[in-house]
């Protein structure tokens, strides 16, 4: 356990940037020009197929846990990743290991990440009308991962740039409000780890989806209309958790585009079905809950702008119809967290977990407001559940730490503190985990 400061740099350079320095090895530069499986042409492509996977299996889970999870209704859940998976033969690259869900958020988005993994908002879902946008909506998203647009933008950060590793591997995109309360509770905030696209990315996946969509048996409709209910909500300035428009860019070149493309290349296939019907029968649980969920949407809007008064009264009537709201009952604790009403943010965090027990985010709140509580044996407790149900956030292993040391368990803490600074290096739990390590000889003052 002895050890520098020096020495922990280097070993946090070496975690952080395995994947990206393994690929700039030789044989990794001697591969750096691949075949774009959608074009056929020659790019620049330092990140394999095997990393793709490996990022997102690493991150995904991150960030579906920072959307509340996967929606509990497993008729929902499933439907929508039958409507992807029967996508999926018709793309560039049909071995990839694809997924689909819903995620409890309710702010409006859909998101991939570059191993398949793809996800739609409880948000987004409301504001479709039938399968075809749907299947619009996933397409444009398997667009994305086919066009390999987040390995294309990592590689060519590797050569601009020095990347930093960690938490910011996909180029977070969440807003300074988003992100400071996130930071306030030690927490990754809604959209942390998606990747933003250009507008030239986003032309492309609305073209791929298209054809993914029509060589499915989905009128092209969908898309244009998609596009339609995209472009009225864009129209409006995004707030911080409005992350669809930050992470993918909105204009009315792309809706017309898409009536042009449905008038001129896919003029035979106007007469697919849409299945509206369908759509709104495998989504009626969703839609009964309407109400509570906008009402959670303009609750959020709120908490952002750290109007907590206004933000507790909305939360509170959105319980009220919705009291086993999994979503809900977490953000009404970090409401209450970020008053320092710890007591009641506990209760409502205790809630969160009987509701949706296999989801992590509520055992952090937990954690966080028993350790604000001085009830340390309980809150470590939840934080090495945390840990244990979602690896990888080196916030925990500070809390996990502090906890450690407030009971007097200094050689616990110091293999706490220890891991952390492998990852972190800077910032208030840095500074602190490194002077208990100083003070108490495990490391050498620089």
């Amino acid at each position: 356990m002895q050890s520098s400061i020096a020495e922990v740099t280097r070993h946090e350079f070496t975690r952080r940037r395995f994947l990206w320095w393994l690929t700039m090895s030789a044989a990794g530069l001697a591969a750096g020009c691949a075949s774009n499986p959608v074009t056929g042409k020659k790019q620049l492509m330092l990140v394999s197929r095997e990393q793709e996977i490996q990022i997102d299996r690493q991150y995904s889970p991150m960030q579906f846990s920072s959307d509340y999870g996967t929606v509990q209704e497993s008729r929902l859940n499933s439907y929508v990743a039958s409507v992807g998976k029967a996508m999926t033969p018709k793309t560039h690259r049909p071995d990839m290991p694809y997924s689909f869900q819903v995620v409890n958020a309710t702010y409006v988005n859909a998101y991939a990440f570059p191993g398949g993994s793809i996800a739609c908002t409880r948000g987004i879902m409301l504001a479709l009308e039938n399968e075809a946008e749907l299947a619009a909506l996933l397409g444009h998203e398997l667009g994305h991962v086919n066009a390999r647009h987040s390995a294309e933008q990592m590689s060519k950060g590797m050569v601009t740039q020095t990347l930093a590793g960690g938490l910011t591997v996909l180029a977070g995109t969440q807003g300074a409000a988003a992100a400071q309360i996130a930071g306030q509770l030690g927490s990754i905030g809604a959209g942390a780890l998606l990747a933003s696209y250009s507008r030239d990315n986003e032309r492309e996946a609305d073209s791929l989806g298209m054809r993914y969509m029509v060589a499915s048996g989905y009128g092209p409709q969908g898309m244009v209309g998609l596009m339609d209910v995209l472009r009225s909500m864009s129209k409006h300035k995004p707030s911080s958790i409005d992350l669809m428009f930050a992470t993918h860019p909105m204009s009315d070149e792309r809706y017309q585009t898409a009536v042009d493309t449905v008038r001129d290349k896919y003029a035979d296939a106007g007469k697919l079905p849409l299945y509206r019907e369908r759509y709104m029968d495998n989504t009626a649980g969703l839609r009964s809950r309407r109400k509570a969920i906008e009402t959670l949407q303009e609750a959020e809007k709120e908490l952002y702008q750290k109007r907590f008064d206004n933000a507790e009264s909305k939360f509170a009537v959105a319980l009220q119809s919705a009291p086993d709201d999994y979503a809900g009952l977490v953000m009404m604790s970090k409401c209450q967290l970020l008053q320092k009403k710890h007591k009641a943010g506990l209760d409502y965090a205790e809630r969160a977990k009987e509701v949706y027990p296999q989801e992590a985010q509520a055992y952090h709140l937990s954690g966080f407001a028993r350790m604000n509580l001085k009830d340390f044996p309980e809150a470590f407790q939840n934080f090495d559940t945390y840990q244990r149900m979602l690896p990888g956030d080196p916030n925990t292993a500070f809390f996990k730490g502090y906890c450690q040391e407030q009971m007097s368990h200094r050689q616990a803490a110091a293999q706490e503190y220890h891991g952390y600074l492998q990852k972190v290096r800077q910032g208030q739990y840095a500074q602190h985990a490194y002077s208990r390590m100083v003070e108490w000889g495990y490391y050498k003052k620089q």
